[in-house]
């Protein structure tokens, strides 16, 4: 009986033997490739943000999912790579921000689940079909911009009441440039200010711009939305304070680096909302029946500590109004 005990002994434990090593196989878990429209900075606030909104969906990077990151570094001409790339690793879903880097997911792939944070009018601009239904594979977060120039303006125009000559900051090669220059136009004009829109559509021509700007004695700036001038947002409070030039910004960044004031949708708030979307592609849902949420809250933000290094004294409607005053 001893040796058919014991052939039977060996029997099992050979049979168990692939049953253990199945099971200490670790399990697969989810990639996602993000890709980020400016150039990588310390903290890289915009990809913290949406691993926070993972976070808060129980997702621990390195433990149950994966995050592929890349950069465009303010090149939209890179998207087209880089989303070639992450397409190749075999991602789960694709998360790009701004416009440029939707319409290279749109363009390389129609079923692989995309989703975009701070893109202006996705409608317009043919992403989706609509904000409702999105329809195909890609939906996101929205980054209204009708009326902001013009609030950019008045709101500039209140925190220094003297101001004449107005310049503003701008990337023709964005699709809503032209639309953004046209309303600060007629603000400005307005206001009584005269305006001097400077172009900037590549890194190389930013000390030119910030020289015009000079030149032209601006006693304000407005600084519009773009990746570039995200990515560059250290050198623009640098330049806007080196020449006590008072400047509005399009995103609380600016301000948290030392810049005056900045009125827009949260674009961390945007990030960290994008993890929502992931997490319910993860679990099953498509991209064309998740409508693309847009922005309901706009913040204002004021440095104090800036203004009253320009010399400035803001008038109490004007911090009445604002959602956070740094000191």
């Amino acid at each position: 009986m001893k040796p058919l005990m014991s052939l039977l002994t060996l029997v099992i434990g050979l049979l168990l033997v692939p049953l253990a090593a199945y099971a200490q196989q670790p399990a697969t878990i989810p990639r996602v490739g993000f890709i980020d429209s400016t150039s990588p900075s310390p903290g890289q606030p915009l990809l913290d943000a949406f691993r926070q909104g993972l976070h808060e969906f129980g997702y621990i990077e390195g433990r149950n999912i994966a995050i592929e990151y890349r950069s465009a570094e303010a090149r939209p001409e890179r998207f087209p790579d880089l989303v070639a790339e992450l397409i190749r690793l075999k991602v789960d879903v694709l998360v790009v921000g701004s416009g440029p880097g939707a319409h290279a997911a749109q363009q390389a792939t129609q079923t692989l689940p995309v989703v975009f944070a701070g893109v202006g009018d996705p409608v317009a601009l043919g992403i989706v079909a609509s904000l409702a239904r999105p329809g195909g594979n890609i939906t996101g977060l929205s980054y209204i911009l009708e009326g902001f120039a013009g609030k950019w303006a008045e709101l500039l125009k209140e925190a220094v009441p003297n101001a004449s000559r107005l310049a503003a900051l701008w990337n023709p090669n964005l699709p809503f440039g032209a639309i953004m220059v046209k309303d600060t136009q007629v603000a400005a004009q307005a206001l009584g200010m005269a305006l001097q829109a400077v172009e900037v559509r590549e890194r190389n021509e930013l000390e030119n711009a910030l020289s015009t700007i000079v030149s032209a004695r601006a006693d304000a700036l407005v600084v519009m939305a773009s990746p570039l001038f995200f990515s560059h947002r250290a050198q623009l409070v640098e330049f806007a304070a080196k020449n006590r030039i008072p400047a509005m910004f399009f995103a609380r960044e600016f301000v948290e680096a030392g810049g005056l004031m900045a009125y827009g949708p949260n674009l961390r708030e945007q990030f960290r909302r994008a993890a929502t979307y992931v997490d319910k592609i993860l679990k099953g849902a498509k991209p064309a029946d998740l409508p693309v949420e847009q922005p309901t809250k706009f913040e204002l933000i004021i440095n104090l500590k800036t203004a009253q290094a320009l010399g400035l004294t803001i008038s109490p409607t004007l911090l009445f109004q604002a959602d956070e005053v740094l000191q």
